[in-house]
């Protein structure tokens, strides 16, 4: 590693955080802890958090001037309509070959992963997206874990398999060019989420390519994310308005493409569509046979549930309630 003074950065850390206090450590450390024989940068994006989070980000600027780089709001973007502060914020200051995402909840798991990666994409130039297995942890009463694994081995991706996948990458797993985020596609701005138009702008331009190992952690269930925040309220008709959303974002990339990946984004906007009945259980839509290759690819620990709760709902909620203690 140099000392900092050399401005050939081979990759960009983008990390994005919102009252992230009580992680922002435990990632920014993981950042820092990344053994590479290139130099990087840390790119975080507070947004206006009302805890210490920022603070917690000025330290550590203060302490790694040559290495984070923080951009600290007074005011809220996403509140603003902003929906993806990556696009709007980072990406354009990003000095890196390569960008590698992390919001500032998750972290990486390893001190090898940018170094892996970025050898594999210098060694394959038409690579377009590096993806990885990520352990999650379940947050809520007692922490759990398990396995973000999309694929059973390391593998190449064709541009169909991104688009049209059975099980989401973790956001802390991507590392892709610089040069895919140059100009953004209205599919990139129009999404409700960041790491869903990415991987069609990678899937468009070239292949991905998967390495089955775990090499960072995703956090489900923090208080404040944007999947808590969504279960808030009318939660159906937040379901509904994603999809619908979704749904255009999938036909700007179909149109973006020429057509070229027709039938993989239509099966991915389905996809979203039932997975939406899936989390409203709506067991019409659901047992639908027209989504039945969706509904198969469903762990059989969910399709037992839906089945559980369809066919004896009383039975179902005596019982979800005596185990989570809610009247």
């Amino acid at each position: 590693m140099t000392d900092g003074s050399n401005r050939n950065i081979m990759a960009s850390i983008n990390c994005v955080t919102y009252n992230h206090g009580a992680f922002i450590r435990q990632a920014l450390d993981s950042f820092l802890m990344q053994k590479t024989d290139f130099e990087y940068e840390i790119l975080v994006h507070d947004d206006a958090s009302t805890d210490k989070t920022s603070d917690i980000i000025r330290e550590y600027a203060a302490k790694y001037p040559d290495k984070i780089r923080p951009l600290i709001q007074t005011e809220n973007q996403y509140s603003q309509g902003i929906d993806n502060i990556s696009g709007a914020f980072n990406f354009p200051r990003a000095r890196g070959k390569y960008i590698f995402m992390c919001d500032g909840d998750d972290y990486f798991d390893s001190p090898d992963k940018l170094q892996k990666q970025v050898d594999y994409m210098e060694s394959h130039p038409d690579c377009n997206l590096c993806i990885h297995s990520a352990r999650i942890q379940l947050m809520g009463k007692a922490v759990a874990e398990r396995q973000m694994r999309p694929y059973r081995k390391t593998a190449v991706l064709t541009p169909e398999e991104i688009i049209d996948k059975a099980s989401g990458y973790a956001m802390s797993s991507m590392a892709f060019p610089a040069r895919l985020v140059t100009d953004l596609p209205d599919y990139y701005t129009d999404c409700p989420v960041g790491d869903t138009p990415l991987q069609l702008m990678a899937a468009a331009n070239g292949y991905g390519y998967y390495m089955d190992e775990p090499m960072s952690v995703y956090r489900v269930g923090v208080v404040g994310s944007w999947t808590a925040e969504g279960k808030k309220g009318n939660y159906a008709g937040k379901q509904q308005a994603y999809y619908e959303r979704m749904k255009v974002v999938y036909e700007e990339f179909d149109k973006a493409t020429g057509g070229r990946f027709k039938a993989a984004a239509m099966s991915a906007s389905n996809r979203t569509y039932f997975q939406t009945k899936v989390n409203t259980r709506d067991f019409k839509e659901i047992l639908n046979p027209a989504f039945r290759r969706y509904y198969k690819e469903l762990s059989p620990l969910t399709r037992f549930f839906i089945q559980f709760e369809y066919r004896t709902p009383g039975l179902y909620n005596l019982l979800r309630r005596s185990f989570t203690g809610s009247r």
